[in-house]
């Protein structure tokens, strides 16, 4: 069989880069005449990406873009900072097509996948004749609510106005979801002057992609995908999750302590609250946290962070004894443990936790699912409000600590302050024995595993994906020929 290659343009946040690495581990491990390169675009905070990420193997290749001569004085958005990166992308790309040119047995290229952040770089394949297809990193359902609000758009239908969205009693019916949809639940993004238009065209151009690979499971999200999948304008969708980096190994020394401390409690016993790379709490919000916790009764692994303004990374507090409630460390030394940065994957996957307290980011929460343990759904920003709506109302995953609330973390529009009864109400129904959440939270675990495995419903979307692809490449050449 001829050899094939796909080149893989991932965002370059931690998130985006370890989901793409997983999924063409899975493809080339499935698909043995086919080889991936992955381009790995600079950091839009001049940061670069961490090493140990990428291991070359004979089929997976890595090619780093340099983030040099990049005007770092000027912070630029993130659609510019990609679009600032096509004229070096198309010159690597133009060096791997001469190469394989002349080197005999070499793969031909015949798509390139870009990332749902990246799809300036449709330039790239473009100009080489190459199909072009999408990676989406969040989930089928938020997908689908960006193509109906495009759509609404489009027809004149779609009035959401940044000053009043968040206190809006309207619902919205959108085809991918089986109940109505509160305005107020939108992401901040398909509302604010600034970030609606980036949003629609961007839907805009996921149409024009040849196909949407989605990081889901096709059991977990049956009615999104039916409507993915119903024909229209929509691109063919492949479900091909959970794709997840199940091996941290950032700091032995701090996982271990947490580890350790963790073997010592019960089984199922511990709450867990984490709230991804960006999520952090001022003072205030902290402080009613803690009470919460100590009303609670519950054992607790508590990952605490300091907000910082919108674009940072959250600082760690420096003194929690003057920001907590006096005697709080003392009060709940045998029971509880108040961390910085959290292994999640590691802790997630310990027999002592019995719930997760959660900003709902996608992958946090396929972690959740794949190891069996419910969440308590609090978002701080981006499509976490549609995410924690899906989990709570449509799926039946998750219990909520508050459904509707004010702020996006991101946009620096300020949260207001969930109080600690709203909290200790949500974690003592997130620590259920055997509630009816917990048991639909097993049954979805194991389809995920099911799903990852030979004959898997994942598998099956990424076999066709590869179909599709070899279909559109040969298209594509006979298109060559008769012109």
């Amino acid at each position: 069989m001829m050899k094939s290659e796909l080149v893989f343009i991932p965002y370059p946040g931690i998130s985006h880069l370890r989901s793409t690495v997983e999924m063409a581990k899975l493809l080339i491990d499935q698909e043995t005449h086919l080889s991936i390169t992955i381009l790995i675009l600079p950091s839009l905070y001049g940061t670069e990406v961490g090493a140990s990420l990428f291991s070359d193997d004979d089929r997976l290749r890595y090619e780093v873009i340099s983030g040099e001569n990049q005007q770092s004085s000027e912070p630029t958005s993130l659609d510019s900072h990609v679009e600032n990166q096509i004229p070096k992308v198309k010159h690597v790309v133009a060096k791997l097509l001469h190469d394989y040119s002349t080197l005999p047995d070499s793969p031909r290229i015949v798509g390139f996948v870009v990332d749902m952040f990246c799809t300036s770089m449709i330039d790239v394949p473009n100009e080489f004749g190459v199909p072009s297809y999408l990676f989406y990193t969040s989930n089928a359902g938020v997908l689908a609510l960006g193509f109906h609000v495009q759509s609404m758009y489009d027809d004149g239908k779609y009035d959401v106005s940044e000053s009043d969205y968040q206190d809006s009693e309207v619902e919205l019916i959108v085809p991918s979801l089986t109940r109505p949809y509160p305005v107020k639940c939108l992401p901040h993004a398909l509302a604010s002057k600034e970030w609606q238009q980036i949003f629609i065209n961007q839907a805009r151009r996921f149409r024009g992609m040849k196909g949407i690979l989605v990081n889901t499971i096709a059991e977990l999200e049956p009615h999104a995908l039916k409507y993915l999948s119903s024909g229209g304008d929509t691109p063919p969708v492949y479900p091909v999750g959970p794709l997840l980096h199940l091996h941290d190994s950032n700091d032995q020394e701090k996982q271990s302590e947490i580890l350790e401390w963790l073997d010592k409690q019960p089984g199922k016993s511990v709450v867990f609250l984490c709230f991804g790379s960006m999520g952090g709490f001022t003072e205030e919000q902290a402080r009613e946290i803690a009470v919460a916790l100590e009303r609670s009764g519950h054992r607790f692994l508590w990952s605490l962070r300091r907000a910082s303004p919108a674009t940072k990374s959250p600082g760690e507090f420096t003194n929690l004894e003057e920001i907590l409630p006096g005697g709080f460390f003392n009060r709940t030394k045998e029971r509880g443990k108040v961390i910085g940065w959290a292994p999640q994957v590691a802790v997630l996957a310990n027999p002592a936790i019995g719930g997760f307290v959660t900003h709902c980011g996608w992958n946090s929460t396929l972690e959740s699912l794949w190891f069996g343990v419910p969440t308590a759904a609090w978002p701080l920003y981006a499509e976490q409000k549609f995410n924690a709506f899906m989990m709570v109302e449509e799926l039946g995953l998750a219990v909520e600590i508050k459904k509707h609330w004010r702020g996006d973390l991101m946009a620096g529009v300020a949260a207001e302050t969930v109080t600690a009864e709203e909290i200790e109400r949500g974690i003592k129904c997130l620590m259920e024995e055997d509630s009816d959440v917990r048991k639909r939270v097993k049954e979805m675990s194991d389809k995920c595993h099911v799903a990852l495995m030979d004959g898997g419903s994942s598998r099956i979307g990424l076999k066709m994906f590869v179909q599709d692809v070899m279909k559109n490449s040969r298209d594509k050449e006979l298109e060559h020929v008769h012109t």
